[in-house]
């Protein structure tokens, strides 16, 4: 049967995540929460930390030819149950809900990646991360944003280092938009540019359709997956797989067999990876397993 992308989602008004079949205490067992349930900066600082070393990042859906689906039953299944990990419209979907099931205030948001980019280079607004007010304060999370996660929420405030347990970031102000910044090997690298205009579950389902999709999308032909971990991060682009220590190690290899890819992807990122035998097949069409 025909895989089938519905960018629909009937059962939650447009402007609304929806948290209606959200099974919260199976996702504090797989981050391995075991803290209050309020809408506190405490508890959000936290889950925002334990999330993505839990529920890695990676493209292997769009890879595959296989849907991206964004209901909460899709997403929850995959992430949650599946023990699988998925990209930024994924992640950040699950957490929006997480949050708002706990109290939060939650908002989406969307940016244009410049991570790689020139700093005046315009690109589509292809990235999903949530605006949270508390307190009377305005924070930032993104919990999908492959190896430069955050692994902190952010004040939303310009010009201030902010630390979290990997990388300081800082939020500088573009005029009619904001521009997050990592510092990485002693500079301080574009991230993506962002503003505050809401955006709706609708406008994620277009976004993530073309990106898991299109042939132009290089979630379609190359591979990508990072987790933060209390002591590092894991990175893996297409055969490189890097470890990026807080200490300032830094560690490379090569993946040289499926095997090799199937194994990595289990130890190294908490990932079963789909239809292997499939997955084989792809990474030999697209060049990514080089042949010895």
């Amino acid at each position: 049967m025909e895989a089938r992308h519905d960018l629909t989602d009937r059962t939650v008004p447009a402007n609304d995540p929806g948290a209606a079949g959200l099974d919260l205490d199976a996702y504090f067992r797989r981050i391995s929460y075991h803290g209050e349930r309020a809408a506190t900066l405490a508890v959000l600082r936290r889950l925002h930390r334990l999330h993505p070393q839990a529920i890695a990042f990676e493209n292997l859906d769009p890879l595959l030819g296989r849907p991206v689906n964004l209901d909460l039953a899709s997403v929850q299944d995959k992430l949650v149950r599946s023990r699988r990990g998925g990209y930024c419209f994924e992640h950040n979907l699950l957490f929006w809900r997480v949050l708002a099931a706990l109290g939060f205030e939650v908002t989406g948001l969307a940016a244009r990646v410049m991570w790689g980019q020139p700093d005046e280079t315009v690109i589509p607004r292809a990235h999903m991360l949530l605006r949270i007010a508390l307190d009377g304060e305005t924070w930032l999370a993104d919990v999908g944003f492959g190896r430069m996660t955050l692994t902190a929420p952010l004040r939303l405030a310009a010009g201030v280092v902010q630390s979290t347990p990997h990388e300081d970031y800082r939020i500088v102000d573009g005029g009619d938009h904001f521009r997050l910044q990592a510092a990485v090997d002693g500079d301080w690298r574009p991230v993506y540019h962002f503003d505050l205009q809401p955006q709706q579950p609708i406008d994620y389902r277009v976004s993530s359709y073309y990106m898991a999709t299109h042939p132009q999308s290089h979630f379609t032909w190359t591979i990508m997956a990072a987790r933060p971990t209390p002591e590092g991060r894991f990175t893996l682009s297409n055969d490189r797989l890097t470890f990026r220590g807080l200490d300032g190690t830094n560690r490379q290899r090569r993946l040289e067999s499926t095997d090799d890819f199937v194994e990595t992807f289990r130890t190294d990122f908490g990932v079963e990876v789909p239809d292997q035998a499939g997955f084989a097949a792809r990474i030999r069409a697209t060049g990514i397993l080089k042949d010895a």
